[in-house]
């Protein structure tokens, strides 16, 4: 019996019992005319003791059982709604005793009358009912629910049935994603898709997870962005294009990063890094507002306030006002190191000005800004794919949305002339003589570039990190339905 391992026997004698009577226990179907909600509110004005003379036919996962002498009461729920059931044995003669073998967690089909009860409880007084499948596991206790973070991320669909909390969230997240949707297409937008394998890992700087293609004999990626691919169609004529993408990076995880999360990417012809920044706070807005959340939202026992002016600073004045350090690149490299190390920012030997600078903000400015912010002109070391500023070659027009101390968007003003974008990639590569994977240069893109793309923003938003933090989520983890684990027999 190793493979029962776990199971309660009285469920598997329970199981026999009801086969060995002919049941059929696990039904391929059954007609389900109403749902539960609908029956609320159907009979939502129903008085105590009043019949609706109303029959109905639903089904639901048993999730209580009471017994009352010749009566018994049920509660069956179908994840958003539960409705009580009536049994009377007087009524029920042949069925009244297969009750017995009924438990919580058993899905059953059942028809009857609606009515309520004397204390006014909503019920179906069950003229029939059928076991459509039998659960052989016992349940969490109801209301303690289910505590145990690694259970709950490994067995997705007990959490989704014991802690209705959850599955909320999973429905603001497809309520959101469906909002992302409205208002792009509103705006013209097209949405498309583009490789999740790719020959060569572009349009971001990650470790990617590396595959074999048999037929073609060649080693291809799962992508870590899609963002070269995109603005290859823009290159194509399509001026508004946007995927919401699942993109993979063979990295570490943490309550902020797993190794498969959704972005949504956004390209927009004839626009710039000022106009992304206006569609984040557009987009972001929608969203509060079409999910019926608050203007003010906790995340972390933050209040986050979206009704607030959302800064612009470039990162060099944030690092000023946080730190009082006055930076900039006309500094020798040695002196920007004594910097950082005086202020206990950690940083390598190899790091050029821009990756200091940008760790100093990381480590000593990010993390300290709540309301939403953008924070512009990153380094060149660091945007490989962004246009330069028109006031400072070493700077771009590069923008990340920081809130609660999170990167949740991440915007350029792109580069679109291939002679710089060819160098800019192919110095990447020379820094990383020894990482056979970010020696590879796309040399087709720098081609469709060759062939002229318009001045074009792009945008790229974390969906998870969103709806972990509108959701008040602790992890990215709670917010992703089946999160990657080490498998059982390796812990």
């Amino acid at each position: 019996m190793e493979h029962y391992d776990g199971i309660a026997q009285e469920r598997l004698d329970k199981l026999a019992r009801l086969k060995e009577a002919g049941d059929v226990v696990y039904y391929e179907d059954f007609i389900k005319n109403d749902e539960i909600s609908d029956i609320k509110e159907r009979n939502s004005q129903l008085q105590a003791s009043e019949r609706s003379g109303q029959m109905v036919r639903t089904a639901g996962r048993v999730a209580a059982i009471r017994e009352h002498g010749k009566s018994t009461f049920a509660n069956i729920g179908d994840g958003e709604n539960e409705i009580q059931l009536y049994f009377n044995q007087a009524k029920l003669p042949a069925q009244y005793e297969k009750l017995k073998l009924l438990d919580i967690g058993d899905w059953v089909g059942v028809w009857g009358e609606v009515f309520k009860t004397r204390t006014g409880e909503l019920s179906i007084n069950v003229d029939g009912f059928r076991i459509l499948s039998k659960s052989l596991r016992v349940m969490p206790e109801k209301y303690h629910g289910l505590k145990d973070k690694e259970t709950r991320y490994r067995q997705r669909y007990l959490d989704l049935i014991v802690n209705p909390d959850v599955r909320a969230v999973f429905v603001l997240r497809n309520r959101m994603i469906a909002e992302i949707r409205n208002l792009l297409d509103s705006r013209g937008f097209m949405e498309v898709e583009t490789p999740m394998l790719q020959p060569i890992p572009g349009g971001a700087t990650a470790k990617p997870f590396i595959t074999h293609h048999n037929a073609l004999d060649m080693e291809l990626f799962l992508r870590i962005a899609p963002e070269l691919y995109l603005k290859r169609l823009v290159v194509g004529g399509f001026q508004k294009v946007y995927e919401i993408n699942r993109n993979f990076r063979n990295e570490g995880i943490s309550y902020k990063h797993n190794p498969e999360f959704t972005m949504l990417e956004i390209y927009q012809a004839f626009a710039n890094y000022e106009d992304m920044m206006r569609l984040t706070e557009d987009l972001i807005k929608h969203i509060l507002r079409s999910v019926d959340l608050p203007a003010k939202v906790s995340f972390r026992g933050l209040e986050i306030d979206f009704r607030s002016q959302w800064e612009r600073s470039t990162m060099l004045e944030a690092i000023e006002k946080k730190t009082g350090l006055r930076i900039n690149f006309d500094m020798q490299i040695e002196e920007l190191k004594d910097l950082a190390g005086n202020i206990g920012v950690e940083i390598s030997d190899d790091m050029r000005k821009g990756e200091i600078i940008n760790e100093i903000f990381e480590q000593k400015v990010q993390l300290d800004i709540i309301n939403p912010t953008f924070i512009m002109d990153y380094p060149k070391d660091i945007s490989p794919l962004a246009r330069m500023t028109d006031y400072d070659s070493n700077l771009t027009e590069r923008f990340e949305l920081i809130i609660a101390g999170e990167e949740i968007a991440n915007a350029f003003s792109e580069l679109i002339d291939p002679i710089e974008q060819r160098m800019r990639f192919e110095e990447q590569a020379r820094l990383n003589p020894d990482d056979e994977v970010e020696k590879r240069v796309d040399y087709d893109f720098i081609r469709a570039l060759e062939y002229g793309m318009p001045p074009t923003g792009g945008l790229g938003i974390g969906v998870d990190r969103i709806v972990m933090m509108l959701s008040n989520s602790s992890s990215i983890r709670d917010v992703i339905l089946f999160p990657q684990m080490r498998p059982e027999h390796l812990i």
